[in-house]
This record gives C-alpha cells, structure tokens and sequence, in this order.
C-alpha cells in the first residue's frame, strides 16, 4: 500500500511561486498515476493536475492550466506540483493522491490513496 506525505505549502505573496512535494513509501508507488487536488474553504475537493505512470501524460484543469505543472520522479517515489504565477484563488488545502491504475483518472474516487494535505495561502 502507498502511503503519501506532502510538503512545500505556505503562505506566498500573489504573482510568486511554490513547489509542493509529495512522497510515496510502499510499494505499488511505480504503478500507480498521481494526482493533485485542492480544497478551498466552503467548495467541494477538485482534481487540478494528473500524471499517469504508464506515458507520463498529464491533465491540467482550465483554472491552473499554464501556470501549475506536474511531474514525478520515480527514482526518488516523489511527485511534485510547480506552481507559479500564483492567485488568491489558488488559497486552499492541497492533497496529492494515488490511483492503482497506469492511467489517470479524473474522478476522485478512483484515487485510493491520500496525503494529508498541505496549505497554500496566497496574499493580495
């Protein structure tokens, strides 16, 4: 079973940038796509950027799209979330998680496995 821990949230000025990480322990980590998601106070949990294991192709929702890029790295069972240009609207709790299939998926609920989350204030 994977287990996940993320790291790099803060509080950041808007315009700036951070790099959330989020590292994966057990096994099946190199099987499994990786997603991001964010919850704002008072709004339901959303997918914002998937990678898949089998190609490495990724989504980007339309709200970070040019401005959040994921990747992994699965020498290190690490995946990480670059994000620059950041928005007040990007404020919210910040979750990475592992779905067992080589694909990504967009629907939460195919993610079986969750990080504990990290916040990401962004100030006007």
């Amino acid at each position: 079973q994977v287990q996940l821990v993320e790291s790099g949230g803060g509080l950041v000025q808007a315009g700036g940038s951070l790099r959330l990480s989020c590292a994966a322990s057990g096994r099946a980590f190199n099987h499994s796509s990786m997603g991001w998601f964010r919850q704002a106070p008072g709004k339901e949990r959303e997918l914002i950027t998937a990678i898949s294991w089998s190609d490495g192709s990724t989504y980007y929702a339309h709200s970070v799209m040019g401005r959040f890029t994921i990747s992994r790295d699965n020498a290190k069972n690490t995946v990480y979330l670059q994000m620059n240009s950041l928005e007040p609207g990007d404020t919210a709790v910040y979750y990475c998680a592992a779905a067992p299939y080589s694909d990504w998926y967009s629907n939460q609920y195919e993610y079986k496995t969750w990080g504990q989350g990290t916040q990401v204030t962004v100030s006007s």
